[in-house]
């Protein structure tokens, strides 16, 4: 699938790797990286790609399922997303991250919630179609 039309380009750079320095283009985005404890690092403040990744997908999943929502005349009122971003070796060599999704839609009849997921991950979601196939993603109603 190609894009017809490119909407919107996000641009930032990074120094240093995984312990640097990330700050985008328009300066929004300006953040200290840290290696997490739990690959070995020092943790503490700032923040990591993991981290980043997740609020990524979150903020995009929730955008998505919303947009169905509307198309489905849906009005969804107290909506969210939490994002859990796994990392860790995979064979033969190398790392590979893998993505758990949380959705709420309170007040929202199951079957319904399940089909504006289901809609927005096979369908809307940049994210989703960008990992399909490259990365295990779990999608669960909470």
């Amino acid at each position: 699938m190609n894009i017809s039309k490119i909407l919107y380009t996000a641009t930032a750079t990074v120094h240093g790797g995984r312990e640097g320095h990330a700050k985008s283009d328009d300066g929004v985005l300006d953040l200290q990286l840290v290696v997490p404890k739990g690959l070995g690092g020092p943790g503490g403040n700032g923040s990591n790609p993991e981290q980043l990744f997740a609020a990524g997908y979150a903020a995009c999943f929730e955008g998505a399922v919303r947009f169905v929502a509307r198309q489905q005349g849906v009005t969804l009122k107290d909506a969210s997303v939490t994002a859990h971003v796994g990392i860790g070796p995979r064979e033969p060599t190398g790392f590979g991250i893998a993505v758990k999704l949380e959705v709420n839609l309170p007040g929202i009849d199951r079957a319904v919630a399940q089909e504006l997921v289901d809609t927005a991950h096979r369908d809307i979601c940049p994210y989703s179609h960008a990992t399909r196939g490259n990365v295990d993603v779990e999608i669960s109603l909470v």
